[in-house]
């Protein structure tokens, strides 16, 4: 009689002390790169952790503050002998940045990302990453601070996940990347790309674009001379701080998911104009099922481990 072993989990492996990756090289050392690096390092994930960023200032903290062993200018310098790449860059840099180290992955390496737009991306890794070894991905952790001095070796913890694998993903692929993300606190699910952005257009990016909106209606009001930010209660700052997250980063959110963010947009007018409907009518009935109604789905939401505690501005 033959016996096959049974494959050893990422977790059996990590549980027994043996590191998941060989060496990590993460593109990009901003709050999202720069956790990944010292949640990494703090759980002895990888033999050896390095970075790559353009910014000479995130290099030299990230490496201070121990999110990498050494960090790079050049991605490709980066990800030498790498058998783990993360993304962790603007949505609007990831087809650029891989179309720049696809000649220079080692055999074998898996590449990620932790972009919150997942259909671009995954169709730029289709065509540019063969072999099975591309596993789009998107933690939902965050904070309004950028950059490597935010970063948190807990940011993780509690936090979804979403790996969004495309019909060339290797099973083996998905399952380290998925062992990363468990190891490092995050409750990991899937997804299909597409379904992913029509959920995120909803519940991340609408909200964005609606704070923004509201911001840039108060500038306008305060063009005739007064300045309305010393009126601001704890109302307006708590809805619109998601307006500080950085522009780039949500500038390239929007043009990426540009279909899902426009249907969400235009589903959002039309809830306002029914409002408008019932404010003109003096519509005091109908103004008050509708304020209850969210009132009930906003106290459930409120509910959902985590909710409110988060917010991306390094995506």
């Amino acid at each position: 009689m033959t016996f096959r072993s049974t494959p050893e989990s990422p977790i059996d492996a990590i549980s027994r002390g043996v590191p998941l990756f060989q060496r990590v090289a993460i593109i990009g050392l901003g709050l999202i790169g720069g956790s990944v690096g010292l949640a990494c390092r703090a759980r002895r994930l990888a033999k050896e952790v390095r970075g790559a960023d353009h910014d000479p200032g995130h290099r030299a903290q990230a490496i201070a503050l121990g999110c990498v062993g050494e960090a790079f200018e050049d991605s490709a310098a980066a990800i030498d002998g790498a058998d783990l790449v993360v993304l962790a860059i603007p949505v609007g840099e990831i087809p650029r940045v891989i179309q720049g180290i696809a000649a220079h992955l080692p055999p074998g390496a898996v590449v990620t990302d932790v972009g919150s737009v997942k259909g671009s991306i995954a169709a730029t890794m289709e065509r540019l990453l063969p072999g099975g070894k591309a596993v789009p991905g998107h933690p939902i952790a965050g904070r309004e601070l950028s950059g490597p001095m935010a970063a948190s070796a807990e940011l993780f913890v509690g936090a979804k996940c979403i790996l969004t694998p495309i019909p060339t993903t290797d099973p083996v692929a998905l399952e380290r990347v998925r062992g990363l993300w468990t190891a490092i606190g995050a409750d990991v699910l899937e997804m299909s790309p597409e379904r992913h952005d029509e959920i995120f257009a909803a519940v991340s990016h609408l909200p964005h674009i609606v704070a923004y909106a509201l911001m840039g209606t108060i500038v306008d009001l305060s063009e005739d001379g007064q300045d309305l930010h010393e009126f601001a209660a704890g109302g307006l700052k708590d809805f619109t701080r998601v307006a500080m997250s950085h522009p780039l980063m949500w500038r390239d959110i929007c043009l990426a998911n540009r279909q899902q963010i426009l249907e969400m947009i235009r589903r959002f007018q039309s809830a306002l104009s029914r409002l408008m409907s019932m404010i003109s009518a003096e519509d005091g009935e109908g103004l008050y099922r509708q304020f209850a109604r969210a009132r009930t789905v906003r106290e459930a939401v409120g509910r959902v481990k985590g909710a409110g505690n988060r917010t991306r501005s390094d995506e």
